[in-house]
């Protein structure tokens, strides 16, 4: 009996599969640890606030709290170089103006190294393959170059954060221009650079892993204008619960120490709540075309592609301690995605960040 001639016999005599199948105890017979993830919801620190530079002490007490869980593996929301190479090469499908606000420029990057993205994507991976216990400056700059030109400007981040303040200067793949955008990085109040890259360097990583993913939700609205009314719309529906939400978010977040932010924005409580003003009133919205419901539907898709992402940092990694940094408002979508992969177990962001 052919093998196709098998399958259909076996499931007349069991009936169609079920999507209901448990597979929550699947991996319990494991004979080595889980692989830990923890998502931590972050506000974007370079929108909103109170505008100026960011002292690097606000972030310190969270800092302390992310050195003590010890992850091995961090990822950002910021897109991989070779899904911005991919909506380059399909202008038809993903327009010039969302790439750009998505995706680094890496033509200075690629005048500098002479490679493109996909070549320097090749060379980092070369170049970490082969990389010593204790790199010199001249190697840190050549991979922080490699890292520009193949779309990654957080890990090249991290190389430059690693160098002595002396050593931080052009040289080795890294010219003026580079060394600027590396300067222009380094004081950007972004929670990827302020917060991922300097953990990263305190942990001794070589490098973060951009998870981001906007292939997922390059709607394709026939009126953008009519689109932005009714999402605008959904989000003023809440009334006053839904602004309390954001008032209480920006009396933490003018607080010389964000840690009380974090906790808060990483609660449970907090969270459902904010997603309910979002999402919940978006799929609520009424208009004839459901614009709605099609905002909600690509997000579902972006997140899980951005956690599909997550999986491929640590698939041949299995046990490694995982730290995934993103907006609050994907944490919902994370956590419960993430829970969902064999042989991972979920920590509670709460428990690392403490009362």
């Amino acid at each position: 009996m052919t093998r196709r001639l098998l399958l259909a016999a076996l499931l007349a005599c069991t009936g169609t599969a079920s999507a209901a199948v448990d597979l929550s105890t699947l991996d319990d017979g494991m004979p080595s640890p889980p692989t830990r993830v923890m998502v931590l919801g972050s506000v974007h620190l370079a929108q909103g606030g109170a505008g100026g530079p960011l002292d690097p002490a606000v972030l310190e007490g969270l800092l302390q709290r992310l050195q003590a869980y010890g992850p091995q593996i961090i990822t950002v929301e910021a897109m991989p170089g070779e899904t911005c190479d991919l909506m380059r090469r399909l202008p038809h499908q993903y327009d010039r103006e969302t790439t750009d606000a998505y995706c680094p420029d890496t033509s200075k990057a690629r005048a500098a190294t002479g490679l493109d993205v996909p070549a320097a994507l090749a060379a980092v991976e070369q170049r970490l393959a082969a990389w010593p216990a204790a790199p010199s400056a001249a190697q840190r700059r050549a991979l922080a170059s490699l890292f520009m030109a193949a779309g990654d400007p957080v890990s090249a981040q991290v190389q430059w954060l690693h160098l002595p303040a002396g050593e931080r200067v052009a040289g080795d793949g890294l010219d003026e221009a580079l060394v600027a955008r590396l300067r222009k990085l380094e004081a950007s109040p972004n929670e990827n650079t302020r917060i991922a890259a300097v953990l990263a360097v305190r942990l001794g990583l070589q490098r973060v892993y951009p998870v981001d993913d906007h292939t997922g939700d390059a709607l394709r609205i026939d009126d953008g204008e009519a689109f932005g009314q009714a999402i605008r719309a959904a989000w003023s529906s809440g009334g006053d619960a839904c602004d309390r939400l954001h008032e209480r978010q920006d009396a933490l977040r003018a607080q010389p120490d964000l840690l009380p932010l974090y906790r808060l924005v990483n609660d449970d409580a907090w969270l459902a709540a904010a997603a309910r003003c979002d999402f919940g009133a978006a799929l609520a919205e009424p208009s004839a075309k459901r614009y709605g419901r099609q905002y909600v539907a690509g997000w579902d898709l972006r997140n899980l592609r951005m956690v599909a992402n997550i999986g491929t940092t640590f698939r041949e990694r299995p046990g490694a301690r995982v730290l995934s940094i993103v907006g609050a408002s994907h944490k919902p979508w994370f956590d419960r995605l993430l829970g969902q992969l064999q042989g991972v177990e979920l920590v509670d962001a709460r428990s690392v960040l403490g009362d």
